[in-house]
């Protein structure tokens, strides 16, 4: 992770970011992932940021996802495809687009169709190139059980790293690339890497709402006890690592600020990257 220092002083980079690459994990994602793709396209074209791409990556899916990707892909060439031959968990995918991105900025989205890209437009005004702006979902639809385990485990990650963001598991973030370089984790944890590498790096970490839409179809693997156990593996060799790594930077979150960001007016007309 970059120090602060190496980032260009805050008042030059206020604005959208020149190049924008989107990052989609996706698993068995099939009978959502060709029209996620699509909005995701229309949604990046309408900020009017120059450059963009759409990096969605097939975790391993046992159904028609990598299909799908590949027919959208043909259609569209902002829109490009990363494949796992086995599925190696969310932040395997999440690190495998990552290390595929060229944008300034990578804006991170889950597939499933529980957000609207569209979105986007309330993240964008936070960006300056050396924040992670962190959507905080309002009225989570989630089942009750899954609700119940993400605030028992993120409980946990306060009490070993200190504040971090609001919703940390938000599948909905903005943040520059550098951020996302060098993370290590493959499961749900990689959230919480990136946020508390971020804020060792001197990042900035602001919350914004973002509305949260009901799961149509698929079905949602956090709950599983498997996936469960792994990330508390995970965390503790987290906390291990940053322990060993010494005193990180102090927490930059702004207090308990909460940007009540409005939606913005997209902008039509994004300059094609291919």
């Amino acid at each position: 992770m970059r120090p602060v220092s190496e980032f260009p002083p805050r008042a030059e980079r206020r604005g959208r970011p020149l190049s924008l690459s989107a990052v989609l994990p996706a698993y068995n994602e099939q009978a959502v992932i060709s029209e996620t793709l699509r909005r995701t396209h229309a949604a990046l074209a309408a900020t009017g940021i120059p450059r963009f791409e759409v990096i969605v990556v097939d975790d391993g899916s046992a159904d028609a996802t990598r299909e799908r990707c590949d027919e959208v892909a043909a259609q569209l060439p902002e829109v490009r495809v990363v494949s796992h031959a086995r599925n190696r968990g969310y932040g395997g995918a999440l690190r495998s687009g990552f290390e595929s991105a060229g944008g300034d900025a990578l804006f991170v989205m889950d597939s499933d169709g529980q957000f609207d890209p569209a979105d986007i437009e309330l993240l964008l005004p936070e960006w300056d190139g050396a924040t992670v702006v962190c959507g905080r979902r309002v009225k989570r639809v989630d089942p009750l059980i899954r609700r119940l385990n993400h605030d028992a485990f993120f409980g946990v990650v306060n009490l070993l790293f200190g504040r971090t963001a609001r919703d940390i598991n938000c599948g909905f973030k903005l943040f520059p690339r550098a951020a996302g370089q060098g993370l290590t984790t493959d499961g749900a944890v990689i959230c919480t890497e990136l946020l508390v590498r971020a804020r060792a790096g001197g990042l900035r970490i602001v919350d914004v709402p973002v509305p949260h839409h009901p799961r149509l179809t698929g079905k949602p693997t956090g709950a599983r006890i498997g996936v469960i156990a792994h990330a508390f593996r995970e965390l503790w060799r987290l906390r291990r690592e940053v322990r060993r790594a010494g005193p990180s930077a102090p927490a930059s979150l702004d207090g308990d600020e909460v940007v009540e960001a409005p939606r913005g007016t997209p902008q039509a007309g994004a300059t094609k990257t291919r």
